[in-house]
């Protein structure tokens, strides 16, 4: 503790009856790089206000070396007070810097000093806080939910940023990526108190996992040990006819120490309400073009979605994703190209603002439509209130207007009423930003198990890796065009790396190696290539059925008990499986590129 730059100690605080703290803990050293993770509700973001001196707690330490500088970022910034965010930046530097000194910072963020504050984007107005928490010079900086509005490019920067820094600082994130690369301790906040890893985020989950079931296991002791003593009681004292002061005064405290004990967060177990099928194809855009005010954001753009397809959409904030996924869902017109959608499609859409959500109406209100308290999913009907607990909703929350919410209950709210309709084609509009870790782990599973089609905006890497089969990303320097990419986010950087390192590769030729590559190169793709184009995408589709339908017999509990010999043989049919489309993909992504190769040139 001597060599802590700030801690928190034994802190207590309550809200309303119940106690969010009983005894937390925090305590960050020199250089310190610190994941703060916990459920929404848990006290995160209260538990760094305390760290930050914005908040008072009823009981506890809080100490700051007296020579250290504390920044905080909070989730929501006020510049209220400034007229420009020059004004706002200017007001966190030390004494002894300018503005001027730090221009590549604020090129590298895309700030504009002169822009005034009144009118910021979401991303504007986080892009010009963390340029301002950066410049202020802090020893130790506290970072609530930066990524919230910044594109991948911004997030990427930061994460890079924070690799490097060299101070100390505690972050509060829902980004996966950016917590496992940019951490190197975790801080648990769970049920009023908080547990230490000495570890980064990377090995969190695993360790939590642990602790939970040792939990588990322990309370399942305990149990069996109450009910022995209370059968002692019932056959033993009686027997005797004698009391044992000692054995009653035990089991009063087992008790006691049962009923006091916090049980486990509780767990979103929420389903997703499918509609009927859809017909194959989905979605055919032709030649689509889009400007405003001659701004071109999609040129010529063509695509074909088909049932079942998952399409990830990346790109700097303003590059046209909102709008072209209105153009692809027939919400706005084109101003030229055409747009087919397809039979019997049943349409839902998630915003990223959540403005589908009417802060004064009853949280109970955006699950029914305002229709009575039952709500329909699937073949269930439920009371609206029991289906809000799947979401960690209390029992008296569904009465409570809109406005009452935090940032993380809108975000499952706006969820709980996407997913109680019925669809087979998901429009989902960063639907990562606000939720906790668990549940956007949840999310992605009923999403990976939907049978319908996804369009997803996202600028969350990870979310995008694990569900996206197609990825759509404007290219930098053609205003108005988009490229698909076979799979997720990562993999959109993988083909660009190789791009580019090939195009380094090619400028590096002489002039006459040019030239007789340039007349011995074909100049239209073969009959072979073009048979292998064509039929590569239903072969895939074949083996990606088969994978599933191997898995699922694998899937059975009782199977290696009852067939040994047929479980090791479905095993090698998987894997067999799973390398021949692997193969099969990375033939296709090959030839995809040199179709696209000889039609540009």
């Amino acid at each position: 503790m001597a060599s802590a730059l700030l801690y928190l100690r034994d802190i207590e605080l309550t809200f309303g009856g119940d106690p969010l703290f009983e005894g937390a803990d925090i305590s960050v050293g020199p250089n310190a790089k610190i994941a703060l993770v916990g459920r929404n509700g848990s006290g995160k973001s209260t538990l760094m206000k305390i760290a930050a001196g914005e908040v008072q707690a009823d009981r506890g330490e809080r100490f700051v070396d007296p020579k250290v500088k504390v920044t905080y970022l909070p989730q929501e910034p006020d510049v209220s007070a400034f007229a420009q965010i020059r004004d706002y930046l200017e007001d966190a530097l030390p004494a002894y810097a300018s503005l001027g000194d730090h221009q590549s910072l604020l090129e590298d963020l895309g700030v504009d000093a002169d822009r005034p504050c009144e009118g910021l984007s979401g991303g504007e107005l986080r892009r010009a806080a963390i340029a301002r928490a950066f410049l202020s010079q802090p020893d130790v900086l506290l970072m609530d939910e930066p990524t919230n509005h910044l594109d991948i490019a911004a997030i990427t920067w930061l994460e890079d940023k924070l690799r490097s820094w060299p101070s100390a600082y505690v972050l509060i994130s829902h980004d996966r990526r950016l917590l496992e690369t940019a951490t190197d301790e975790t801080v648990w906040v769970d049920r009023g108190r908080s547990r230490h890893l000495s570890k980064g985020f990377a090995h969190f989950e695993t360790w939590r996992d642990k602790l939970l079931e040792e939990e588990e296991s322990a309370a399942h002791k305990l149990d069996r040990k109450i009910a022995a003593e209370e059968d002692w009681v019932r056959y033993g004292v009686t027997a005797r006819r004698k009391r044992n002061v000692r054995r009653m005064a035990e089991l009063a405290a087992l008790r006691e120490q049962r009923v006091t004990a916090r049980k486990g967060p509780g767990k979103v177990s929420f389903s997703l309400h499918e509609g009927e099928q859809s017909g194959k194809k989905v979605i055919v855009a032709d030649q689509l073009s889009k400007s405003f005010d001659d701004r071109k954001i999609v040129d010529r753009f063509s695509i074909k979605i088909d049932r079942g397809d998952r399409v990830g959409l990346v790109g700097p904030n303003g590059a046209g994703k909102t709008t072209l996924i209105n153009l692809l869902t027939g919400k706005l017109a084109p101003d030229e190209g055409t747009v087919e959608l397809g039979a019997n499609l049943q349409m839902i859409s998630l915003d990223q603002n959540r403005k589908s959500l009417d802060p004064s109406a009853r949280v109970s209100d955006a699950i029914t439509d305002g229709r009575g308290d039952w709500v329909t999913v699937g073949d269930q009907k439920k009371h609206v209130a029991s289906y809000l607990k799947e979401f960690l909703f209390s029992p008296d929350q569904w009465k409570a207007p809109v406005s009452a919410l935090s940032g993380g209950e809108r975000g499952r709210l706006a969820l709980a009423a996407a997913l109680a309709k019925p669809s087979n084609l998901l429009i989902l509009d960063e639907p990562t930003n606000d939720l906790d870790l668990e549940t956007l782990d949840l999310l992605e599973e009923i999403l990976t198990d939907y049978q319908g089609t996804l369009l997803l905006v996202s600028h969350d890497r990870s979310f995008l890796d694990r569900l996206a089969t197609s990825t759509l990303v404007p290219v930098a320097d053609k205003p108005g065009e988009w490229r698909e990419y076979v799979g997720g986010y990562s993999e959109t950087q993988s083909v660009e790396t190789s791009s580019s390192k090939n195009a380094k590769k090619q400028s590096a030729k002489t002039e006459t190696n040019s030239s007789e590559r340039t007349r011995s190169a074909p100049s239209k793709m073969s009959y072979k290539d073009k048979y292998a184009l064509e039929t590569l995408p239903d072969k895939m589709a074949g083996l990606e059925a088969k994978i599933q339908e191997v898995k699922q017999k694998l899937s059975s509990p009782d199977l290696f008990e009852k067939d040994p010999s047929g479980f090791s043989s479905l095993a090698k049919e998987l894997d067999a499986a799973e390398t021949e489309l692997a193969s099969a993909e990375d033939q296709w992504l090959e030839l995809e590129m040199k179709r696209e190769s000889l039609e540009a040139g």
